[in-house]
């Protein structure tokens, strides 16, 4: 790319953008990385975006892809015309570490809820925060149709195909990008990591508080839930059933007829951005499961940072089903483990916590997430490097250090304080190193050995940086068969 006439200009292979300089950084916002996805482009291949004259303003957020909102989120879109991304620089000349950001969720969400400003100047890296299509526009299935259920994950490509392209024009090294992201974006991670198309678009990985080899017990999010084998994968046949069940529902014979309907008429369809969250397996962007890759080692070869939080699923029970009283303890343990409910009440009982929500919460993040994370870490450090944490500042959340209560420490909305301050300004310089160099470590940081020296998993918390028995923690050996 050539090079920018100033430092609120950046100019990319479809156009000059401007953005907004501040003292120590540059943003710019909106930028297409492809075309609508509208039309006859819905639930179709991203294309390039058309390129234009003149320069773009990129001064404010693009359209949040299409969501309905939630109980923990107030967003609501309907404009398709969503896939666009966010730059934040310090400068637009060098040749930076870039990284580039897959929010959470998979059904509500944007990337420019996700200011970069602290994670670019204090680790001295471009970061990019990215829009994908969400629910059922980015997990539809249907017979016959090309792509079927992994519409998210072609965006999410594209974007790293277009930051490949265009990393230059804002300080960044096109052969050094880092693809990182929390909760369903680090199963999205994940996912990128064992699809063939997704190969060589990225260097190394991050997955914060992933699910991509985790299982849903029965009650196990939300009250009525029945027992899935994975949380974030769902087979191709079973995907497209239920895309031809949802045209059904939305009166559509065919394809074209579901293309005509405006977005908001397919929000109404009750679920329908959840019941497509799922990525699907089994075609050709994802092949087979990643707990399958993983073991095989057929995955990309790339330095890996992974790791969780120390109360993940505290906050999910709040929010999801809130108080837990003591006569619905052992009866959430039943539906859940069946005849190991005894065995998990005695090592699990309430006598040991403040409430039984607090059980019930310790029960579901030892064994959902705790249990998956470590042998992720365990399959992958078998073919490449991994360097393992658990965040553990109790003071991150009300609830503690709690499912994506960490995400605050890279991307503050706000100035952060006292020993927050502190660890923010560590895991920022830290997760700078390892997109640099790939390894956490570094001049005037701790040591951080990786996973394959000894199943070693460095805490982060204020004042207590350094190696956790994980294993111990979270009660590995007693549900090694549970």
């Amino acid at each position: 790319m050539g090079e920018s006439k100033s430092e609120d200009v950046a100019t990319t292979d479809a156009g000059q953008v401007r953005g907004v300089r501040h003292a120590d950084h540059t943003v710019f916002q909106g930028v297409p990385y492809a075309a609508p996805p509208t039309g006859e482009r819905r639930w179709a291949a991203p294309e390039r975006a058309e390129p234009w004259s003149g320069v773009r303003e990129a001064t404010a957020p693009g359209n949040p892809c299409p969501q309905v909102g939630s109980s923990y989120s107030d967003t609501a879109a309907t404009d398709e015309d969503c896939l666009v991304l966010n730059v934040t620089t310090p400068s637009t000349s060098g040749k930076r570490p870039v990284m580039v950001w897959i929010h959470g969720d998979g059904a509500v969400g944007a990337g420019h809820h996700f200011p970069g400003r602290a994670l670019a100047t204090g680790g001295d890296v471009v970061v990019v925060t990215i829009n994908y299509r969400l629910g059922v526009f980015g997990g539809f299935g249907h017979p016959g149709l090309a792509g079927s259920g992994a519409f998210g994950i072609a965006d999410q490509r594209a974007a790293l195909d277009w930051t490949r392209r265009n990393a230059a024009a804002f300080g960044g090294d096109p052969e050094n990008i880092t693809l990182f992201g929390v909760s369903y974006g680090a199963s999205s991670v994940a996912a990128h990591l064992v699809s063939p198309g997704s190969r060589g678009l990225f260097d190394k990985a991050i997955m914060h508080s992933g699910f991509a080899l985790g299982d849903l017990p029965a009650e196990s999010w939300y009250p009525g839930l029945e027992a899935l084998p994975w949380l974030t994968w769902r087979d191709l046949a079973e995907v497209e059933e239920i895309g031809r069940m949802t045209a059904e529902q939305l009166g559509c014979a065919d394809l074209a007829c579901l293309r005509a309907l405006p977005a908001a008429k397919i929000l109404e369809v009750p679920q329908v951005m959840n019941i497509f969250q799922p990525y699907a397996f089994g075609g050709p962007d994802l092949p087979k499961v990643p707990a399958t890759a993983f073991a095989d080692g057929d995955l990309a070869p790339v330095p890996v940072l992974a790791g969780n939080t120390r109360h993940e699923h505290r906050g999910i029970v709040d929010i999801f089903r809130g108080p837990v009283t003591a006569e619905e303890y052992p009866k959430l343990l039943q539906a859940a483990f069946g005849d190991q409910a005894a065995a998990i009440a005695a090592e699990y009982p309430l006598s040991d916590y403040d409430t039984p929500a607090l059980a019930w919460a310790d029960v579901l993040t030892d064994r959902m997430w705790a249990r998956p994370t470590f042998r992720q870490h365990e399959l992958l450090s078998r073919h490449t490097t991994v360097h393992a944490f658990e965040f553990a500042d109790e003071q991150a959340s009300p609830q503690g250090a709690t499912h994506s209560s960490d995400v605050e420490y890279l991307f503050p909305e706000e100035e952060l304080t006292g020993t927050k301050a502190e660890l923010s300004e560590l895991m920022i310089r830290a997760w700078a190193a390892f997109a640099r160099t790939g390894s956490p470590t570094g001049e005037g940081l701790p040591a951080w050995p990786s996973f394959g020296e000894g199943a070693h998993v460095q805490r982060l918390a204020p004042g207590a940086v350094g190696p956790v028995d994980y294993r111990a923690e979270h009660r590995l050996e007693f549900w090694a068969d549970r």
